[in-house]
């Protein structure tokens, strides 16, 4: 299966005083790569997911402009209770970031983590790469 890929647009306010994107913008660039990627294929996992950890790898400086990033996203190291995301972040083709969630799945009634289903395992198989690349891979 070939990268999700998703458009997101800088704001102006991401921007710090070195005039350029600030890092705390990626975050936020790269949670909505991963709600699209979701969305795409499958409205929610059964009970929901959280973060357990975010890692990521500044390549090269950002500075605003109108055109959007294009953030690759795929999944890996699918577990019995979580996966990882994994994601480039790419300004006119050159990546400028990369990087990785770990999301486990929840049971938020019971307030602890949950197996995936086997539907959840086949959404997330969906979402594979082989391209070795991003932090914590390889």
């Amino acid at each position: 299966m070939s990268r999700f890929v998703h458009d997101v647009h800088m704001r102006w306010s991401d921007m710090d005083a070195y005039r350029h994107v600030n890092n705390t913008a990626y975050l936020t660039y790269l949670e909505q790569a991963r709600v699209a990627m979701f969305f795409h294929r499958f409205e929610s996992f059964s009970s929901g997911t959280v973060i357990s950890r975010h890692e990521i790898r500044y390549l090269r400086p950002v500075v605003y402009h109108p055109d959007p990033l294009r953030i690759e996203v795929w999944v890996d190291r699918i577990r019995g209770a979580s996966f990882d995301v994994h994601y480039e972040v790419l300004d006119h083709g050159v990546v400028a970031a990369q990087a990785s969630t770990q999301c486990v799945t929840v049971d938020f009634a019971a307030d602890r983590p949950r197996r995936l289903t086997d539907e959840e395992r086949d959404v997330l198989r969906g979402f594979a790469d082989d391209l070795p690349s991003g932090p914590g891979t390889g």
